[in-house]
């Protein structure tokens, strides 16, 4: 098997030349689609243009392929300990199945060679440019684009090449999104945010608070209680915590049986609040706040063993955050705390730094595109942005079939473009769809989908597509 740190293929000789808008020499790469991103997104969004017939140069910043999930990126939010939340037949890809002796859950050192697996058997690595950062992409006339291209960190001359589409696949969950308090300047002691979180040894004999309620959160804090010498989790409301495990079964795949079932959401919340009644009672006798939502209402939080810790004294659960003092940490309630290390485990906002924002229907430039099915933006047919999503289950399997469906529709585009103009309009009309039932307006949930309402909704897509043919 390659090495995840292949530093790819040879240059490829331009087609034709042409020139920029400000002058800049630009190879163009006539029918060959350009794909940001050698990650989980990006290499189905490779496989699947490869296999409707397209030529592709896909470019990572990193020097092998994985993105979120290796650790040895600088961008990865990946930790030691990390494992899936959603398990393994509701992560993995439709046609390259994990492992049959696999945990429910693996680990995330077995989910990159999983995709070194996958690169491989579908022969992904010739298309991939390693060590290798798109600085600009803009359009261009005819609905093509340029993408200019350098070596990571700056280094050697920039290359602007010219393709028939984009894919944008840099994920959403390597730019810290960071809180702003009163005094946080001025406190003497360790802050970080998460991204920087890597070893439980980090933790080890201090006093730590976690500022998050996420399932990272969550995580770390649980590290906190068996490494630190104190932990405080702060929060700035109460939140269900699900098991990982419901009736002897991982709990996603319960949840998707009832799903298949058509059960009521009303239903299904009923079901869900009467288990946590009978298996861990009232949160609030534990001092975490009671929920403001009801169940499904926020992106699931999957851990066993945070109301384990509450339970035992090792965590201690604290309110939202007030403001920071030279040594201690003020909270809302008027107590007083004094940490040595705050960890904040605020989330990430998407970004596409290379990208003017308008070309996503963000306005406002604050990292929320406005598109149609998470994926398609409004008069650019030849634009796609997979996996930027937020499932109640696992994103491998939306990711094919976002990529699957931009293949198909850029296949039309060449031998039915009636057939792809009516699908233009759709995604003009469905702007800002949501995919899920209601949820807390927070940056947390911009992406939040529901699998299956999303799932049937690109199965709608690619219906209809099929019928333009």
């Amino acid at each position: 098997m390659s090495s995840s740190t292949d530093l790819g293929r040879a240059e490829p000789p331009p087609a034709t030349s042409a020139l920029t808008r400000d002058g800049r020499p630009v190879a163009d790469r006539g029918d060959t689609v350009c794909v940001i991103g050698a990650g989980a997104s990006g290499l189905t969004a490779v496989k699947n243009l490869a296999e409707q017939g397209f030529g592709v140069d896909c470019y990572e910043r990193e020097t092998g392929v994985g993105g979120a999930w290796n650790w040895r990126h600088d961008r990865s939010p990946v930790y030691a300990s990390t494992h899936l939340i959603s398990s393994r037949p509701f992560t993995q890809f439709p046609d390259f199945p994990m492992p049959d002796d696999w945990p429910d859950y693996p680990h995330h050192s077995q989910l990159l060679s999983y995709f070194e697996r996958y690169a491989d058997h579908f022969d992904l690595r010739r298309h991939i440019w390693f060590g290798t950062e798109v600085v600009r992409v803009e359009p261009v006339e005819g609905d093509r684009w340029d993408v200019t291209t350098r070596s990571t960190g700056g280094y050697g001359p920039e290359r602007t090449s010219r393709y028939a589409a984009v894919v944008l696949a840099n994920g959403h969950n390597w730019s810290p999104k960071l809180p702003r308090y009163e005094g946080l300047e001025g406190f003497r002691g360790e802050v970080m945010h998460a991204s920087s979180y890597k070893d439980p040894a980090q933790l080890r004999g201090k006093r730590v608070l976690v500022v998050g309620a996420g399932n990272t959160g969550c995580d770390i804090a649980v590290e906190a209680a068996q490494q630190a010498s104190r932990c405080w989790h702060s929060t700035r409301r109460g939140y269900w915590y699900a098991p990982k495990y419901v009736l002897g079964r991982p709990a996603d795949q319960v949840n998707d049986t009832l799903l298949a079932l058509r059960v009521p959401l009303r239903v299904r919340q009923w079901l869900y609040h009467w288990t946590l009644r009978l298996t861990v009672g009232d949160l609030t006798r534990f001092g975490l706040p009671k929920p403001d939502h009801r169940v499904y209402e926020t992106h699931p939080i999957a851990n066993s063993q945070l109301v384990y810790y509450v339970g035992h004294g090792e965590i201690t659960p604290v309110p939202e955050l007030a403001r920071f003092h030279d040594r201690s940490v003020e909270l809302t309630d008027g107590r007083e705390i004094d940490p040595d290390l705050v960890v904040f485990a605020t989330g990430y906002l998407p970004r596409f730094e290379f990208l003017e924002a308008k070309v996503l229907g963000d306005d406002e430039g604050v990292g929320r595109p406005r598109l149609w099915l998470n994926a398609f933006a409004a008069g650019h047919p030849t634009l796609a942005v997979v996996g930027l999503v937020q499932p109640d289950s696992g994103i491998f399997t939306i990711s094919h079939w976002q990529s699957v469906l931009f293949a198909r529709l850029l296949r039309l585009r060449a031998s039915r473009p009636d057939g792809a103009a009516a699908f233009d309009r759709k995604v003009a009309a469905g702007l800002g769809e949501r995919y899920s039932g209601a949820v807390k307006d927070s940056t947390r949930h911009w992406f939040e989908v529901g699998h299956a309402n999303y799932l049937r909704a690109l199965e709608r897509a690619l219906h209809d597509l099929e019928g333009a043919r």
